[in-house]
């Protein structure tokens, strides 16, 4: 799911080099395979079809690998720096957090995943609403 050998500022230069063209935004899953939350909304958002087709036709939809823990090597470190920085600290609301990017790399919005949760899972209203809500349409109305 979350590829820890990818440098996460390329990941997402990347995203936002692919939007260019499109009338899309880049959407940042942060978290990492080491978080079981982070997987469950993965599986969750990739099982649903309505959500999923929202997801693809108006985001580039970018898992960022994100490690807390200071035991890395110091590159990886570094790297998880200046991912947060990069995204306006997004780090401060747990785990996955999702992160909305215009065009120009912008950070729009910081989504704490909590306020979707439902149980043990995802609820799905509430979760396909904030996909909606988050769309170029509906920012650039």
């Amino acid at each position: 799911m979350y590829n820890e050998d990818l440098n996460p500022i390329e990941q997402i230069d990347q995203a936002l080099a692919k939007v260019q063209s499109e009338d899309k935004f880049v959407i940042c899953q942060v978290g990492g395979n080491w978080c079981i939350w982070c997987l469950r909304f993965a599986d969750f958002i990739t099982n649903d079809t309505t959500i999923s087709k929202v997801i693809a036709d108006n985001y580039e939809y970018i898992h960022v690998n994100y490690n807390p823990r200071r035991s890395q090597d110091a590159t990886k470190v570094e790297q998880g720096k200046a991912l947060m920085a990069r995204l306006n600290q997004c780090g401060r609301f747990g785990f996955p957090v999702l992160v909305v990017l215009d065009k120009e790399g912008h950070v729009i919005h910081i989504q704490d995943s909590g306020y979707l949760e439902e149980g043990q899972g995802y609820d799905r209203e509430k979760v396909l609403s904030f996909f909606k809500n988050w769309t170029p349409k509906a920012v650039n109305k």
